[in-house]
């Protein structure tokens, strides 16, 4: 019976009524796309998409545009990292745009990169929607993640039988990653470092201190046309791009 009740979820059994459906739609290549991805954005009539500004294009859009060609696209602005932008309006705004569609009759689809729960700001518009709209049907549809993409693409284990994957934003300061390596070297940790970015050169000098440069993975705008992923030791930039990530093991 619960099995059942999980797949009537993902069906969407109750799509006849207006909804909204937040849907990972994975890294960045299209083919990484889930047939309930494909689904969902079928039967909505509006996607929206978020963007960091006006001027911007969205990539998880860019995903998705040959399927959504004849659909209502709605860019909204999503607060990301700006520290220019309050973040409370931005979401409240973003909510009340997709609550007057589903209001309207339409469902809507919100897309998320990647995976919708890592790092995903959705979860801020269905919290609120949650909480002041409880009447609206939502659903939330699993995407495949950078992480689990970079490591296929390099075979890549991300744990195994006994082991522990612990997935962290960079931390902003040697010593914290110092502390979280020599924590989990020799206890069966996998680390997962996400979100590298403009910290990479202090993440170099720390790799390099605790000479694991040439075993730790880096992949960089996984599933894009300049995907990157290689050792870090190999990576010869001092700044990585915004989609960057760093996978390490100890063994």
């Amino acid at each position: 019976m619960i099995i059942k009740e999980f797949f009537k979820i993902f069906k969407g059994f109750k799509s006849d009524l207006p909804s909204l459906t937040i849907v990972g739609v994975g890294p960045g290549d299209p083919s990484l796309l889930t047939i309930a991805a494909l689904d969902a954005i079928k039967k909505a009539k509006v996607i929206v998409s978020p963007i960091s500004d006006d001027n911007k294009k969205s990539c998880s859009a860019q995903i998705v545009k040959k399927y959504t060609k004849f659909k209502k696209n709605v860019p909204i602005i999503f607060p990301m990292a700006r520290k220019d932008f309050e973040p409370d309006e931005i979401w409240f705004n973003a909510v009340e745009k997709i609550v007057k569609f589903i209001q309207n009759g339409e469902s809507v689809v919100l897309l998320c990169l990647g995976d919708t729960s890592l790092f995903a700001s959705s979860s801020n518009i269905l919290r609120i929607i949650k909480n002041n709209y409880p009447e609206i049907i939502t659903k939330t549809i699993p995407g495949i993640s950078s992480i689990s993409a970079a490591a296929a693409l390099n075979e890549f284990d991300l744990v195994k039988k006994g082991e522990t994957l612990i997935i962290k934003e960079c931390p902003s300061s040697n010593l914290e990653l110092t502390s979280l390596i020599i924590e989990s070297r020799g206890n069966k940790i996998v680390l997962a470092i996400m979100k590298v970015g403009k910290r990479w050169k202090l993440v170099r000098e720390t790799l390099k201190k605790e000479d694991i440069i040439n075993t730790s993975l880096i992949a960089l705008n996984v599933g894009m046309p300049n995907q990157i992923i290689q050792y870090a030791s190999q990576y010869k930039e001092d700044v990585m791009p915004y989609f960057s990530l760093i996978l390490i093991r100890f063994d």
